[in-house]
């Protein structure tokens, strides 16, 4: 069978599931939940899995569901990813308890993941087709609830606070080859896609000031923390001019706590803080300047300071030749004039952290309204949001694996991953 044949077979077979699709990611939306506790959102992509006769196994990293779809072959294997998790916005008239709600666009993501694994399977094609597909729903990839997973980690369950870091380390990708995934593009109604950007990756930092207690009073008798980790905050300010703008270098702290009672000299006083940049270099020298500034501070109060650094994303790195395969297959389905191209993406994503040990993309579709963690972004078209994204992703697994999987071998071949597995393992211990 032909390519075309074969495309036009995976099209005709997620139009034709089109209305279930839907109705699948309206029960996702309804229903969100925090990462690493997407404990019904899991259950309904089983479910859908099942319904489908879609082998997969569970668990991965908690929640997670890998699923896969055997070709004739397997000379190669390509991975289509959706995310389980939702966000926190309780502005948000969707959100439900906690405020958490699917303001990201995660709903979307699963139905496109889903809505491809039904077209490649019901359509026949992977009969066709010289290597796998694996479908994974991962989980938690929105940087958040740090308390509960530090709960995760202390009990052993995890070791990563994100889902695919966690999947890293625990394996999940070692037999896949290339992946891919797609992600709402904020404020972009039209079927649009937006390839080829970058974004920055980032570290989290908590910082704990410790002083002495002393009536308010007689503030001689204590050491106030506060002061210390005020003058920190204006030292990291003071740094901000030495950082180049293509580090792109972002430093956003917060007080999480300021003391306990107003006429106290505050004793203990925390700070929370993200050290964003678009390389890792960047990110450890701006990282550096945070803790040049805090151990100043605290020795011009004559106070003492303690801080944990939590691993947090890689900056986004998209593999050029997966990503102009995929931009192929859009063009042929949305024209060339639909696609956007090197625009830079706002956020930070755990897909940086699988980008530089394997061959991944990320590119983001229209159909949306409003901005990401918004209390406005709603879906405003399904076939865009949901639909057009899947048979892109199809198409493009599915020429990635004909002809003995002739290009996902290409791809294969030329990435040079940014870090060995071993590295990068070292890099989420802080070693």
């Amino acid at each position: 069978m032909e390519l075309k044949q074969i495309k036009e077979r995976i099209a005709a077979a997620i139009e034709e599931h089109a209305e279930e699709i839907f109705r699948i990611a309206g029960q996702i939306y309804q229903n969100p939940e925090a990462g690493y506790d997407e404990k019904k959102t899991s259950a309904r992509i089983r479910e859908v899995l099942e319904q489908y006769e879609i082998p997969y196994t569970y668990p991965h990293a908690l929640t997670g569901v890998k699923a896969s779809l055997q070709g004739k072959r397997s000379e190669a294997r390509v991975c289509i990813m959706g995310e389980l998790d939702a966000v926190r916005c309780s502005a948000h008239p969707d959100a439900k308890e906690g405020g958490v709600v699917h303001a990201c666009g995660h709903h979307a993501q699963l139905a496109a993941m889903l809505a491809a694994a039904i077209g490649m399977k019901k359509s026949g094609v992977m009969d066709e087709l010289d290597g796998d597909v694996c479908f994974f729903a991962v989980p938690a990839e929105e940087f958040i609830d740090l308390e509960y997973r530090k709960s995760l980690k202390d009990a052993g369950k995890i070791c990563a606070y994100g889902g695919k870091q966690q999947l890293i380390a625990e394996g999940a990708f070692d037999d896949i080859d290339m992946a891919m995934m797609v992600h709402a593009q904020p404020n972009e109604e039209a079927g649009k896609l937006y390839s080829g950007g970058s974004n920055m990756g980032f570290l989290a930092k908590n910082i704990t000031f410790r002083g002495k207690a002393a009536h308010g009073s007689t503030p001689f008798d204590g050491t106030n923390a506060l002061n210390a980790a005020a003058l920190a905050i204006l030292g990291i300010h003071a740094n901000r001019e030495t950082f180049r703008e293509e580090e792109k270098i972002r430093i956003h702290p917060i007080i999480t706590k300021g003391g306990d009672v107003v006429n106290s000299v505050p004793d203990e006083v925390c700070i929370d803080t993200y050290v964003r940049g678009a390389t890792l270099a960047a990110i450890k020298k701006g990282n550096a300047a945070v803790d040049r500034a805090m151990t100043g501070a605290a020795q011009m109060i004559g106070a003492s300071v303690e801080w944990e650094d939590i691993p947090g994303y890689l900056p986004l790195v998209e593999c050029e030749q997966l990503s102009e395969i995929f931009m192929e297959n859009a063009s042929q389905l949305i024209g060339e004039e639909n696609i956007i191209h090197q625009k830079e993406i706002v956020g930070s994503t755990d897909a940086g952290d699988l980008s530089s040990v394997l061959p991944t993309i990320q590119p983001s579709f229209g159909g949306f309204s409003g901005g990401l963690h918004a209390k406005e972004f709603r879906v405003a078209d399904k076939e865009n949001a949901y639909i057009l994204p899947a048979k892109i992703m199809a198409n493009t697994a599915a020429e990635l694996l004909v002809d003995g999987a002739r290009l996902a071998k290409k791809v294969k071949q030329s990435f040079k991953p940014q870090m060995s597995k071993e590295e990068y393992l070292c890099y989420l211990k802080n070693e």
